[in-house]
């Protein structure tokens, strides 16, 4: 039973917290402020996103790939800084991040998957390790695509 706890309270947090979750943050974000730079930050909410959306597939491929190439840092986290969306790309990047976010929750309800143990190929990293980062990067950055929504007044007048 108290693996099972851990296991739900493990997928919850990989979902999202409970006051501003990633569906919250994407619902109904106006297409034409997608590419806009807030006042003093250097990328666009898009920019932001794709970032997220990069990182979670990054550690998704970090936990499941025994052949992992390391990524470069900051180049391969985020778009080119001149990069812009349309609202075809901001769906699709809106897509697989839901796509990724439930591949790592399966991974952490799977009475399979031993969440203290090591990484087969990465000795110093549990399973449950790379879980906890995913969840609070994303939720780093979810709040902050929260406030730069409130900076853009972004945000529906009645919410």
């Amino acid at each position: 039973m108290k693996t099972d706890a851990v296991r739900a309270e493990l997928r919850n947090l990989i979902h999202g917290p409970s006051y501003m979750t990633f569906d919250d943050v994407v619902a109904g974000f106006p297409m034409t402020q997608i590419n806009t730079r807030p006042p003093n930050v250097s990328y666009t909410p898009w920019h932001l996103l794709e970032h997220l959306r990069i990182t979670q597939r990054d550690i998704l491929d970090y936990i499941q790939d025994e052949h992992y190439h390391h990524q470069r840092w900051p180049d391969d986290y985020w778009p080119a800084s001149d990069a812009k969306a349309d609202a075809k790309a901001w769906k699709k990047t809106v897509a697989q991040f839901r796509k990724d976010r439930a591949a790592l929750e399966k991974i952490a309800a799977s009475s399979r998957v031993p969440l203290g143990a090591s990484l087969p190929y990465a000795p110093k990293h549990t399973y449950v390790r790379e879980l906890l980062i995913v969840s609070e990067h994303n939720t780093y950055h979810i709040g902050e695509l929260a406030i730069l929504r409130q900076v853009m007044g972004a945000w529906p007048a009645k919410r």
